[in-house]
């Protein structure tokens, strides 16, 4: 749909939003709390008019974005507790379905199951905005779990609905350039989660030379709101390092003479959207695109940050038993991990090949309680079919590669002949794809025990 159609319909919903608010509220807005939030919602779901459906759907998402945090909370709150299954319709539904089973009764005792909140989401996102207020409304939900578990009731709908709207069928794949508009241009700058960018000087080096792509997800409802994006170097080789790549003063490569495709820096853009798995369709179609623009191009590798690999060698090294360390190791780190070890170039000889054999041990064998890779970034290149391909030290020496890497980064290679093979065997029987030259870094899987902490979610890599 063409954005002056979508601009159209926009309009015209925003119309009738408006002139029912004024049927319902007479235009006045002022202040609620988490129990008249409440009412709103049940107003909502009993209302029939769509004119007045629609304003009290966009009165109810104003008052509760205008909400204090306190308040916002005690609303989810409810939603917990107030509109979750209705046991007597379930149990109504159960018996007519034991009196006469069948399609039509089953269909009836599901939609019986069906949390009222659902209903409630699904009304809520008619209002102009809507979807990207229950976005945000997510985001509220995520952060709350922690202390108020009874809210993960209220995400697993979220989480069944937003798989539906966000479907990759409703997705849309764009490239963006330095002509992009502005408001594109600085949302892409402040949810850069990988490198960050410093100034519109910085963007346009990542965007307007011949030798540098970037594609973004987005879809109908969120028009100029990026879900996901890439950011793509291209080169004659596998890169080591993220230096070069984001160095202000480097030379363009001609695009006709690049021989391989760099994913340096992949963002999730929308917190509220965790958990719904678009990420893999965006590389495998950004190496679709790039193969019908630039046919030459033969190797398609990310350069990944490892964010997990600090923590899990520090609870190594407090380990007296651990099997991953060597006498001869933890002798190097003990001498030479230490503040400022970075700008040492004796500290940086002796740690190269200790990092990296400890980094493809970290990244082969460490696993989860669910049996996966510990590492987040891991999970998700692997589970999408890549192959860990390399393992570099030294490559990101920016604070937060020291903090999380110990300045190690990683290659994930694409390789279209295995994908679908690494993925079936990543998803069946839990094996990782590695390289020969990983494998030989790596350490037998009986040297590392499995990890007790919680799988986290990669916000980008």
């Amino acid at each position: 749909m063409a954005a002056g159609t979508i601009s159209f319909f926009t309009d015209m919903v925003q119309q009738i939003a408006d002139r029912g608010r004024s049927l319902v509220t007479g235009g006045r807005a002022r202040a609620r709390d988490a129990k008249e939030l409440a009412h709103l919602a049940e107003a909502l779901l009993s209302g029939a008019g769509e004119a007045s459906s629609v304003a009290r759907a966009g009165d109810l998402l104003t008052a509760y974005a205008a909400a204090p945090a306190e308040m916002r909370r005690g609303f989810l709150s409810l939603l917990a507790s107030r509109f979750g299954p209705v046991e007597e319709r379930i149990a109504h539904a159960m018996a007519a379905y034991a009196d006469a089973p069948g399609p039509r009764m089953a269909m009836a005792l599901h939609l019986a199951a069906e949390p009222r909140r659902q209903e409630l989401f699904r009304k809520l996102n008619r209002a102009p905005g809507g979807t990207l207020a229950l976005v945000r409304m997510r985001e509220d939900v995520l952060a709350g779990l922690a202390d108020d578990p009874a809210l993960a009731d209220v995400d697993a709908d979220f989480r069944h609905l937003f798989s539906s709207w966000f479907n990759r069928g409703f997705l849309t794949l764009r490239r963006i350039d330095w002509t992009s508009p502005a408001n594109v241009l600085e949302k892409i700058v402040a949810y850069e989660a990988v490198h960050r960018i410093d100034s519109f000087e910085d963007l346009k080096g990542r965007l307007a030379p011949p030798d540098r792509r970037l594609y973004a997800f987005f879809h109908p409802a969120l028009v100029d709101e990026p879900l996901i994006f890439v950011e793509v170097a291209l080169t004659r080789d596998i890169p080591g390092a993220i230096a070069g790549i984001l160095a202000p003063q480097r030379t363009p490569l001609p695009a006709g003479e690049a021989t391989t495709a760099v994913f340096y820096s992949i963002s999730n853009c929308q917190k509220g959207l965790a958990g719904v798995s678009f990420g893999s369709f965006l590389i495998k179609q950004v190496v679709e695109e790039l193969r019908r623009d630039l046919p030459q191009l033969r190797t398609f590798v990310t350069l990944s940050p490892v964010p997990g690999f600090v923590s899990w060698l520090q609870g190594e090294r407090d380990d007296p038993a651990s099997l991953c360390l060597t006498k001869e190791e933890r002798a190097v780190l003990e001498k030479h991990l230490h503040d400022g070890w970075e700008t040492d170039e004796a500290a940086r000889e002796a740690l190269r090949e200790p990092l990296r054999a400890l980094c493809a041990t970290y990244l082969a064998r460490a696993r989860a309680p669910s049996g996966k890779p510990l590492d987040p970034v891991a999970r998700f290149h692997l589970g999408n079919g890549a192959r860990l391909e390399r393992v570099h030290a030294l490559a990101d020496l920016s604070p937060r590669g020291l903090a999380q890497a110990a300045g190690a980064m990683v290659n994930y290679l694409y390789d279209l002949d295995t994908i679908e093979r690494n993925h079936e065997a990543y998803a069946e029987r839990g094996e990782v794809a590695l390289s020969g030259e990983v494998r030989r870094l790596a350490k037998p899987a009986r040297a590392v025990k499995p990890s007790g902490e919680k799988e986290t979610a990669p916000a980008q890599g």
